[in-house]
């Protein structure tokens, strides 16, 4: 761990990172256990992540915590699902708060039981001044869904006559979306070896390195946090200009 550390340049850290967590479903299996089984397993790997975050100085993290396409999952999946994420709100949010990192959720929150809403609302309001990492939960959320909204948002601004078409650009775009106070992602991971992005943070990884691992998330650590990271700073960023 600490050689990998040693070969970080803190000068050259991503200010957001955004995480796929994907390959529980399949990590329980080669156990021969349930898919939910996995989804159980993968507490420590946001841990570590966070952690990784904290010791680098990176203040931003989205998490792909359930997609809009989760929902089409088996019943029982998705019920079980749920009551795993209750259960992890209430167990884990004093542990959160205590390392100072602030949560945010984006997504189609108001898709989730009245419970989960009123913990993330007090999650949300709860640890709000805390100034280590700032870790963005994405939940029911879908990135095609996230810029129809902002269109349909933008277009009925226009109809009544509080916006013009002139006033529309990246900047007043980006102003309607769920991260608009959230800087661009830098850096993209996904876990399990698979390499598609499954309609993430589109917009805000229009420039993002994407990195991909054969590791699957419950066995993800801060180590393999590191090693992205180290790929990363190996790379040019170009941003469409000449080298």
């Amino acid at each position: 761990m600490k050689n990998l550390l040693e070969q970080i340049d803190l000068n050259n850290i991503p200010h957001h990172v955004a995480i796929i967590m994907d390959g529980n479903g399949r990590w329980a299996e080669k156990r021969g256990k349930l898919r939910t089984f996995g989804h159980q397993n993968a507490m420590q790997s946001v841990r570590d992540s966070i952690n990784g975050c904290k010791e680098l100085g990176i203040p931003y993290m989205t998490l792909y915590v359930f997609s809009s396409e989760n929902w089409n999952r088996p019943k029982k999946e998705i019920d079980n699902l749920m009551h795993l994420f209750h259960s992890s709100l209430k167990n884990h949010l004093e542990e959160i708060h205590d390392s100072n990192v602030r949560i945010i959720p984006i997504g189609e929150v108001e898709k989730f039981s009245d419970v989960i809403q009123e913990e993330l609302f007090f999650f949300r309001k709860k640890t709000k001044h805390n100034t280590s990492v700032t870790l963005i939960l994405a939940l029911s959320y879908g990135a095609r869904e996230e810029i129809l909204r902002a269109t349909k948002t933008i277009a009925k601004k226009v109809c009544m006559g509080h916006l013009s078409l002139g006033d529309i650009d990246n900047s007043s775009f980006k102003s309607h979306l769920y991260t608009k106070e959230i800087p661009d992602v830098d850096l993209l991971i996904r876990t399990s070896g698979e390499q598609r992005i499954s309609n993430f943070l589109l917009w805000q990884s229009a420039y993002a390195e994407l990195y991909f691992t054969k590791v699957l998330w419950p066995d993800f650590r801060k180590k393999d946090f590191f090693k992205a990271i180290i790929n990363y700073q190996k790379r040019q960023r170009r941003f469409g200009k000449v080298g």
